[in-house]
């Protein structure tokens, strides 16, 4: 497979063209950003460990029936994708309330929520990507209402996998943000990655609230520790998968 030029890069990827018009190769970076990109750092060997994350939970989702646009990781840091046109949502599920959740609804941290709550927001960085209601995400065009009822199923039943896989890590899903893209054949692809970046993950054994913390709030909160957090959380799947087979 040979690669063409950069078609895009982002604040944890670049994509790059391949031979193949259907397939892109997203090349995964150590940089870190938090709040819209307004913190800035590096968490060494975040590219390899959240690739490599990301590659196993897209293989068992795929085992599950939900379809994604990986293909296979061709290095560490690198993953062949189906090349898809990214819908500008993000979409975000959360079990347990943190985070923005809290701070705008006055929510305790840790408030059990049932069933999951899937949110919707403007993937948009002018804008500071602000959170919609069904209606507006309609208003602006940016998906069909069945678009929008297939990925709200979709998500949750991401979401009741994902909740399965981390609690065999010994780890609690709090939250998570997925992309969704759309095929050559307008067939609703799961995009983008599962990493310690899109998840809010809890060490399960933990009770400390700050201890606990094996994702990306590390960085954000400055916890130190980073890239230890990442590669458990990386240990751990692998040591899942491999109990499976």
């Amino acid at each position: 497979m040979s690669v063409h030029s950069k078609l895009y890069e982002g604040k944890a990827k670049i994509l790059y063209t391949t031979d193949d018009p259907e397939v892109l190769l997203a090349d995964f970076k150590d940089d870190a950003t938090a709040f819209n990109a307004q913190k800035r750092g590096t968490i060494l060997g975040k590219g390899q460990i959240n690739c490599s994350i990301s590659s196993q939970l897209f293989k068992q989702l795929e085992l599950n029936g939900i379809k994604t646009h990986y293909i296979d990781s061709p290095s560490p840091n690198q993953m062949r994708v189906k090349s898809v046109k990214i819908l500008p949502l993000e979409v975000v599920v959360r079990n347990i309330a943190a985070g923005s959740l809290c701070q705008q609804t006055g929510l305790a941290v840790g408030t059990i929520l049932q069933p999951p709550l899937v949110e919707f927001y403007y993937k948009n960085d002018p804008l500071g990507d602000p959170l919609l209601t069904r209606d507006r995400l309609l208003l602006l065009e940016l998906a069909t209402a069945e678009q929008v009822d297939a990925i709200t199923n979709l998500a949750l039943q991401i979401n009741k996998f994902l909740i399965s896989f981390w609690w065999q890590c010994g780890i609690t899903l709090v939250d998570f943000k997925l992309e969704f893209g759309l095929d050559s054949q307008q067939q609703l692809l799961l995009a983008d990655e599962i990493s310690p970046d899109t998840c809010r993950l809890w060490n399960t054994a933990e009770a400390d609230p700050n201890r606990r913390v094996m994702d990306k709030d590390r960085f954000r909160r400055d916890l130190g520790n980073v890239e230890d957090a990442y590669q458990e959380v990386l240990q751990r799947v692998l040591q899942a998968v491999e109990s499976q087979n």
